[in-house]
């Protein structure tokens, strides 16, 4: 029996043999490919460092998925679905659309119980990421995007607060002719996608406008979801140089139902069952948000260039917990449910210009950053006399606010053909501001106020070393604060914010080879490592609060390996691999079982951190025949995670394979595909992903076991 009680699944040790196998197997043909008449790729561009650059020559690991691998056969509703081939990267579908997606880059990011923390997210420039650290995805419209860009790594920094790591979606221009484009999809357990966009470009300019609404009975009982994305961006070319990009963005997914971790025995029953108290008191979230934003480039007499970003939004939450009755008889409890209300904006100006230093080319960026959030926070009892999982009466009402001003400087020199410098420095000031008004004799004014502050240094030195190859180095220092979520109580059972909690400060540095063909054979392979102090984890759980502590050092080392490789006109081959080893450093108290009011449990220092698995690799074959015939087959493997500081817990390591093909046509004026896919083709019951120390043991968010997966897309041209 493995620690979850499922069946012994296949090792990672064993995935990373299977993917090893592919790799020898795709590179033993790469001469004989070669010596094919080959045809020439646009090298990769990204502006993950803020300036387009070849990614090969830039000093940090930069991922860009687009192509084959943005547009592959799937549901086309999780951002997890196409993340897989980044290296550094794990991200887990939870099977639970209402606390969102996991995400986290080199073992930052994995404490987080809902939302995203340590990793900053962005659509076409709109932070996704608020000011505080506290992230979502589920506005993300994959239907309209052209790429993605994962930055990894030291230069993180340069984004800000919670930059373990920097995931960036890019809206598509619109092209010409115009376009309209219809996608259904469905598949098991009732998952169904209805997509449309239209795009066109005429003179000066273009749009893309996409429509999504997906739904899903959900793979688990009481997981029930339904979400309607729209998301838009127009740019408009005038004089001779500048421009204006505007972007819209809306999401209502109302009523999502929420299953909730698993125990391990419920897991080994019935890994389709919903929690107890997800059952008892109807436990859901609703969400809606809007957002504008817009972008204005103009150049400067100087020969500069001047950006101004500008954005909007307001999101409205309202989630019913399980709270037990019983513990919200407590005075200070904020009730069962949460209605926030949540309305957002910020600006981000740069100037950047071309120059020369030493008769050497350099670039300049510098910019300034403003970015605002209040939350009106409003918590309320989940009964009424008997009936549970309804509004009650209200028990909390504070107003909170939290900015970040941040200035920022880079430049990027290229002292010979073969080397490029690039350098950076980023002043942050973090500033938190709750005012209580929800005051009893039994319940005192919680107001208070806090401010953060960090300087984030970072450089990099890349030098091509052959034709195709470079090889770099990068050093920086970055920082993360507690979310307001994390700063909302405090560990000593008494009222008010814990603004005793210490942003977490990291230092990292990372060493790296990249490879860029012209023949399309990219390879890149990083070591890093990353050392924090002031580390931010779970102090104590009792009556529905977790509080947190700062636990000290913490140590994440690793290495990554991806390749992406063409074995002939009709066959690619991708792989990746990652080892990360993350432990504390130093040890701490903690809450080994629920309640607990004052932690008391030693974890000692060597502990590896929760929810970080040690290996993972994932590899593709894909073929593409000459008549429209499109096929691929994949593998993933995880290793084992801990699912809580002490280690007492596991969910064991697993590897899954999937498979897909389908057929493509295109005529005069209209074109498009079919396709048909197989997730988990051998069904193994395994946990997609873990709440990391759930105070009630509830660590473990099955994953469907096999499951189909079938659509159409049809494009229309002018």
């Amino acid at each position: 029996m493995t620690a979850t009680g499922a069946p012994r699944q296949p090792t990672v040790a064993s995935g990373l043999r299977v993917g090893v196998g592919w790799l020898a197997a795709a590179l033993v043909p790469a001469p004989a490919a070669a010596q094919q008449a080959p045809t020439t790729l646009e090298r990769v561009q990204v502006i993950a460092t803020r300036t387009a650059q070849a990614g090969a020559a830039v000093p940090a690991s930069v991922s860009v998925v687009e192509g084959a691998d943005l547009r592959a056969d799937s549901l086309g509703a999780s951002l997890s679905e196409k993340l897989a081939t980044v290296p550094g990267l794990l991200a887990r579908n939870r099977q639970n659309f209402a606390q969102d997606e996991q995400l986290s880059i080199r073992g930052f990011g994995t404490r987080s119980s809902f939302g995203i923390r340590g990793v900053r997210l962005f659509v076409d420039g709109i932070p996704a990421t608020m000011p505080d650290g506290q992230g979502q995805v589920s506005h993300f419209n994959l239907a309209t995007a052209d790429r993605i860009e994962v930055l990894r790594g030291p230069f993180s920094a340069l984004y800000g607060n919670a930059s373990g790591g920097v995931l960036q979606l890019f809206t598509a221009d619109g092209q010409a002719p115009g376009s309209l484009g219809l996608a259904l999809v469905g598949g098991s357990f009732g998952q169904r996608r209805a997509s449309v966009d239209a795009q066109g470009a005429h003179d000066r300019f273009d749009y893309n406008l996409g429509l999504s609404h997906f739904v899903t009975d959900g793979y688990r009982e009481h997981s029930r979801a339904r979400r309607t994305s729209l998301n838009g961006k127009a740019n408009v070319a005038f004089g001779e140089a500048s421009g204006l990009t505007l972007l819209v963005n809306a999401l209502d997914a109302p009523d999502t139902r929420d299953p909730q971790g698993l125990t391990r025995a419920q897991f080994v029953a019935d890994p389709r069952q919903a929690g107890a108290g997800a059952q008892a008191f109807n436990t859901r979230k609703s969400v809606a948000q809007q957002q504008l934003g817009a972008v204005l480039e103009h150049p400067l007499r100087d020969g500069g260039q001047l950006r101004v970003l500008a954005y909007g939004g307001r999101r409205h939450v309202t989630q019913f917990l399980s709270i037990p009755l019983a513990t919200q008889r407590n005075p200070l409890s904020g009730g069962g449910v949460i209605d926030l209300r949540a309305p957002y904006a910020g600006i981000d100006a740069r100037w950047s210009r071309q120059a020369s230093l030493l008769e050497r080319p350099v670039e300049w960026v510098v910019g300034l950053n403003f970015d605002a959030q209040r939350q009106q926070r409003r918590g309320y009892e989940n009964f009424v006399g008997d009936m549970l999982g309804v509004r009650g009466a209200l028990r909390l009402q504070q107003n909170d606010r939290v900015t970040a001003f941040d200035q920022y400087a880079q430049a990027t020199w290229r002292p010979a053909d073969a080397w490029s410098l690039m350098a950076g420095v980023r002043r942050s000031a973090v500033a938190f501001r709750s005012r209580d008004a929800y005051i009893t004799a039994a319940n005192p004014d919680d107001s208070g106020r806090v401010r953060h502050t960090a300087t984030s240094p970072v450089f990099g030195a890349s030098v091509r070393v052959r034709p195709a190859m470079h090889a770099y180095a990068a050093y920086g220092h970055g920082f993360e604060t507690p979310t307001f979520n994390e700063l909302g109580y405090r560990s000593d059972g008494g009222s008010g914010l814990n603004f005793g909690l210490r942003p977490a400060r990291t230092r990292s540095g990372e060493l790296g080879l990249k490879l860029d063909r012209a023949d399309g054979l990219r390879s890149e392979l990083a070591l890093f490592r990353a050392d924090t102090r002031d580390e931010l984890t779970v102090a104590t759980s009792a009556g529905g609060r977790s509080t947190f502590q700062n636990a000290g050092r913490a140590r994440r080392v690793g290495a990554e390996w991806s390749a992406s490789v063409p074995l002939s006109p009709q066959w690619h081959a991708s792989l990746a691999l990652t080892y990360v080893d993350a432990r504390y450093r130093d040890g701490f108290l903690a809450c080994s079982r629920t309640p607990c009011a004052v932690a008391n449990t030693p974890v000692p220092a060597g502990a590896r951190i929760p929810g970080v698995p040690r290996a993972s690799a994932y590899a593709a074959l894909r073929w593409r025949g000459e008549v429209g015939w499109h096929a691929r087959v994949d593998g993933q493997s995880v290793g084992a995670v801990t699912v809580n500081n002490f280690g007492d817990e596991r969910a064991n390591a697993y590897t899954v394979f999937g498979a897909s093909g389908g057929y493509g046509f295109r005529a005069a004026r209209n074109e498009g595909r079919v396709f048909l896919g197989v997730g988990n083709l051998f069904d193994r019951r395994y946990a997609g992903s873990v709440i990391v120390n759930e105070s009630n043991r509830r660590y473990y968010e099955s994953a469907p076991g096999r499951h189909v997966v079938a659509g159409v897309e049809l494009r229309w041209r002018d």
